[in-house]
Parts: C-alpha cells; structure tokens; sequence
C-alpha cells in the first residue's frame, strides 16, 4: 500500500501542554516536546512543538480542517507554510529507501512514526535554513558597507536586536533539533537504526544541520568585531566628549581674567 507523508512548518512553536488538552484521538507517544497519535485505520498525526505538523495517510480536506484547529495553539504562525512530502509503500518484499521515497517491509507503527519523525526534522531545517540565510545577507550586508564606507551603518540598538535574533535562532536549533541523537527506540531495535541512518542520509540532515551551525559561527565572528567598532566608536566620542568639557572649563577660568 502507497501511503503520503506531508509536513508542515507552520509557526516558530506549538503549544503543546494546551493542544494536548483538547485532542482528543488515540495519543500513541507523547512528551512535553511531541505527540504522536493514531487517528484512523492507517492515519496517523505528528506534532512538534517546534511548530511542524506532519499527517501520514491524510487527504486534502482533512490536513486544512485540523490545521484551522491548531492555528489557535501557534505562536508567530507563518503566512505561508513550508512543506516537505514523502512517500512510504508499505508491505513491500524488503526494507529499501529512495529519493522521496521508502519502501517497508510489513506496517510497523514506530517505522512510521521514524520516517514521519525525520521528513518533520528536514522540513525544520528548511525553516532554519531559511532564517540563517536572512542573518547571513543582513551580516553581509553590513560588511559590505564597512569595505566601502571604512564604518558601520547600525546603530546600537538595532545590533543588540541583531544579536537577539541570532541568539535565539541558535537556541531553538539546539533545544528542537536532535540530528545527532537517535531516538530511544532505535537503540535496542537494528533494524529501526538502519532505516533511521538510512533517513538521516537520504535528506542530508547532518550535513545541512552542520552548514547552519558553521553559517551561525559566522555571523557570531561578524557580530563580535561590530560590536567592538561599535564600543570604539562610543569610546572616542567620549573622549572628544570630555575633551571639550575640559576645554569649556579652561576657557572659563581664563576669559574673565583676560576681560
């Protein structure tokens, strides 16, 4: 049987704690970070509190109804969602991976959940992909102008608020992305581990997740030496700052005696 995978990143976070409350299907795993439930005969939900949906064997009008449901669990929800789409043949002679594609032998539940689990870690990193892109423009942005102009156009403020996006972006990567980690279940199950390595190879998630981590250095290098120009600009304002209160205060002591 051909069954779809689709994905989506709908927001930067998902209320877990409250969606939980409310859902009322067949929660086959869950945690403070994720929910896995059984929906239907062969119809399964995944959702991450990093703001990825991802449905198993759904068809259009259902994935738009309960995405209407969970918009009010979101936060900072996305105009335009990304999406990443996978097939999976289930029953199939051996276990045996392609392109956008897998082929199962038999229909394991925790299968499923696996490759639902690592198509919703890929489309992630699109996401995160996608913001550190923005970062690195902005960083070049700035370092082009310091080429040609020999100084910053920023001020204070908007670096400190540069520096927060970068920040934060750097943390979600670290608390929501588990490339490197496999899940427990593949810890005691080879067969489980194979396919998960074999995922991890198929949409490149430690090389992309390694190109955002070497992108993200970067743009902390560049952030460090605009805030040192910037504290050296501030400084020798200061000085010329003191300098002429220095002065104001000569000129004082000596105009009335030469008047």
């Amino acid at each position: 049987m051909l069954v779809q995978v689709l994905s989506y990143q709908i927001a930067d976070t998902i209320d877990i704690k409250a969606f939980r409350a409310l859902f009322k299907a067949e929660l086959y795993f869950g945690d403070t970070d994720e929910l896995f439930y059984i929906t239907g005969e062969g119809r399964y939900l995944y959702v991450f509190k990093y703001g990825v949906v991802c449905f198993l064997n759904y068809d259009a009008v259902p994935i738009s109804e309960f995405l209407r449901l969970i918009y009010a669990y979101c936060r900072n929800k996305f105009d335009e969602s990304l999406e990443e789409e996978f097939k999976i043949l289930t029953n199939a002679a051996r276990n045996k991976i392609g392109f956008n594609s897998i082929e199962i032998m038999g229909a394991d539940v925790e299968v499923l959940r696996l490759v639902m689990l690592n198509v919703s870690q890929s489309v992630a990193l699109d996401y995160y992909e996608e913001q550190t892109t923005k970062l690195l423009q902005e960083t070049n942005y700035h370092t082009q102008m310091l080429e040609e102009k020999g100084s910053l156009n920023i001020s204070g403020i908007n670096l400190k608020k540069y520096i927060g996006k970068t920040l934060l972006l750097k943390n979600r990567i670290a608390e929501n992305l588990y490339i490197f980690d496999a899940p427990p279940e593949t810890w005691e199950d080879e067969n489980l581990n194979k396919i998960h390595n074999d995922l991890n190879r198929t949409f490149d998630l430690r090389e992309r997740f390694r190109n955002i981590q070497e992108s993200l250095g970067i743009i902390k290098d560049n952030y460090e030496l605009f805030r040192d120009l910037l504290q050296y600009r501030t400084s020798f304002r200061l000085e010329w700052v003191i300098i002429i209160l220095i002065l104001v205060e000569v000129l004082n002591i000596f105009i009335p005696k030469i008047f």
